[in-house]
């Protein structure tokens, strides 16, 4: 078994405890604190999918950025930056250039690196540390803590992530050339997510939107051979319309986080149809970091 598939098989196990710490993190963001979350890749698309939960709970004003598109003109009361690593160069120099002027929260999985002294409050998962270059239960588990901080985790969604890595992936998926992963909301984070675990772990053609905008162009790439796969619930009449193009329609029936460990699947049995080692994923590190100009 691959390191990335012995990590997506633990996440429900991991959100349970991630669960449980929500209510002692330090530093996570209070309500009504305007709030900027910022991540690199699979952190940054957690970010977009917390921002919008947390908008939509009546939390407060929240945005998501890539670390290295922060808009240095904005103020914020508190920046959160996830890090699975701790040692990203565009995560550290953003909460360096951040301290003394705005509060500032990471949430990591090793405490044994620069993010610990570069942020004010840090949160550790270590227990969802990962040794695959490719993410999954660290960007879950950080997530369900954020999502358990607003009251909006139960155990249902634990026993969804357990029926997703489960049951079997649908008929005729891994055959798939093309797949397009589409979210509404706070799923959209989800979908971008989804489609990089495709590019990353098995070189797959994949694209991601916002569910509505599919039909505006994007619906010309659906033919017999391509999937789409639907993170929540789908607008009135998208299923029926992807349908009548002869591509496959994946419907989104568990929680969208345990339809992401679906994904993630979906990725690592495309990897191994077409020889690929996830472990070893084609021009990446685990973390990047780069020399100072």
């Amino acid at each position: 078994m691959t390191y990335v598939a012995d990590e997506l098989a633990s996440q429900p196990e991991c959100w349970t405890r991630a669960a449980s710490l929500a209510g002692t993190a330090a530093g996570l963001p209070a309500p009504g604190e305007r709030t900027a979350v910022v991540g690199c890749g699979t952190s940054f698309f957690m970010a977009q999918a917390y921002a919008a939960l947390r908008e939509g709970a009546g939390q407060g004003e929240t945005d998501a950025f890539a670390a290295s598109e922060f808009p240095a003109g904005r103020r914020y009361d508190r920046v959160l930056a996830l890090t699975r690593s701790g040692t990203t160069t565009e995560v550290l120099r953003l909460l360096e250039d951040l301290h003394g002027r705005t509060p500032t929260t990471a949430i990591t999985a090793d405490p044994d690196t620069p993010v610990m002294s570069s942020a004010d409050d840090v949160v550790v998962l270590d227990f969802a540390d990962e040794r695959s270059v490719v993410q999954t239960r660290f960007a879950t588990t950080a997530l369900t803590l954020l999502r358990a901080s607003l009251g909006l985790h139960t155990d249902a969604v634990v026993a969804d992530g357990r029926t997703a890595l489960a049951e079997p992936l649908p008929d005729g998926l891994v055959e798939c050339g093309q797949f397009t992963f589409l979210g509404r909301g706070w799923t959209v984070g989800l979908a971008n997510e989804a489609a990089l675990k495709m590019r990353e772990a098995s070189l797959s053609w994949t694209e991601s939107y916002p569910a509505m905008e599919y039909r505006h162009g994007p619906i010309s790439i659906s033919t017999a051979g391509t999937a789409t796969m639907m993170f929540g619930e789908a607008p009135e009449g998208l299923a029926e319309q992807v349908a009548a193009t002869g591509a496959l329609w994946v419907a989104g029936g568990l929680d969208p986080l345990a339809e992401l460990v679906r994904a993630q699947r979906l990725a690592l049995a495309v990897a191994d149809a077409r020889g690929l080692d996830p472990d070893t994923p084609r021009h990446l590190t685990r973390s990047v970091i780069l020399t100072q100009p």
